[in-house]
């Protein structure tokens, strides 16, 4: 059985893997039909992720069929379709005890901590397996993504009629955008990328969008669309921590902000003028949690969303390691790319 392993940065190459054995107790063993690439596939590649080690089968954005299933298991057989959860928690510490498993203190996530799922089969605890018998594989693959921005939505808990800035319109940004507008709230989009503002006027129906220029103006653009109180909620899914740092300077009194997307620097801002006078809160959205997975499949079959247009590059699995480097570029368009392991 072939794989794509991440050796190093920016070195990609095939191994033989030995074909996985039958599923132990609590396990299914999984066919692997779609693979999406995320921005962390992107950070592992270039050696900017910090919780990515090396080497690495990557891939945990998944659409899988079930082919059999071990002992134990209920509620799943082989040919179901099914979205993965790819954190692997270890269900006795003091996090998932208190329900938090996405923040496990052990959490091992497939094509990151351990490895994913750029090969044809391999075996997942069946808990980590969410039934979506409507959904095409590209579509179940997509629900990992979007869950990522529900878990980041549900940390803002933005209020109908609220302001919600979203900075960042990459994969991450988009899919915290499509729970934005699913909450009532209005949502704003911040991008330095005029390509990708484009998209979320056009394609995802937001109008309010600000280009930014990294001169300060941005500050002004945002106060002049909210009538001089900033958002409500802001959520910063750029992994920049220039982005990250300055965020706060357009939350609203009394806002919150939260950081979905990940920096290993380190993140500096005033205090007592910005923090502490405007009482704000800061958050962090870590992965996601079993019930937003079921939730996303709900919300797709019932046509709330449409991941049509999320999709926008697609690659067989031969040709995915030639390929992957122009998915690195913001000129090419990438939304989201689908590897098809067939």
């Amino acid at each position: 059985m072939k794989a794509i392993q991440l050796e190093k940065p920016g070195s990609f190459r095939l191994i033989d893997l030995d074909e996985p054995p039958a599923p132990g107790p609590g396990e299914a063993l999984v066919r692997v039909h779609q693979v999406g690439i995320c921005g962390t596939d992107l950070g592992g590649y270039l050696g900017k992720m910090p919780f990515f080690s090396y080497p690495r089968i990557p891939g945990h954005e998944l659409g899988v069929e079930v082919v059999a299933v071990g002992e134990g298991v209920t509620g799943l057989r082989s040919g179901d379709r099914c979205s993965v959860e790819p954190y692997l928690n270890c269900q006795r510490c003091h996090a998932c005890l208190r329900g938090h498993t996405n923040c496990c203190h052990h959490n091992q996530t497939l094509g990151v901590h351990c490895d994913g799922g750029l090969r044809r089969y391999y075996t997942v605890p069946a808990r980590k397996l969410h039934l979506g018998p409507a959904l095409d594989f590209e579509q179940l693959a997509l629900v990992e993504t979007l869950a990522i921005g529900s878990h980041a939505v549900l940390r803002a808990s933005p209020k109908p009629r609220e302001t919600v800035l979203v900075i960042g319109a990459g994969p991450i940004g988009l899919s915290v955008l499509e729970f934005a507008k699913l909450s009532g709230a209005r949502p704003i989009v911040l991008d330095m990328n005029a390509q990708r503002l484009a998209f979320v006027r056009e394609v995802m129906g937001v109008p309010d969008t600000v280009l930014g220029r990294g001169d300060g103006s941005e500050v002004a653009e945002i106060e002049a669309l909210t009538g001089g109180n900033g958002a409500e909620s802001v959520i910063d899914a750029t992994g920049s921590h220039q982005s990250m740092s300055g965020a706060l300077a357009f939350c609203a009194f009394a806002g919150r902000l939260v950081y979905v997307g990940i920096t290993q620097a380190g993140l500096g801002f005033p205090h007592a003028p910005i923090l502490h006078r405007r009482e704000l809160s800061i958050l962090a959205s870590r992965n996601a949690l079993p019930q937003d997975f079921r939730s996303i499949i709900a919300h797709i079959e019932a046509g709330r969303i449409d991941t049509r247009p999320w999709i926008t590059h697609r690659a067989d699995f031969a040709d995915m390691i030639p390929r992957f480097p122009s998915w690195l570029k913001p000129e090419t368009g990438v939304i989201k790319a689908m590897v098809a392991v067939e």
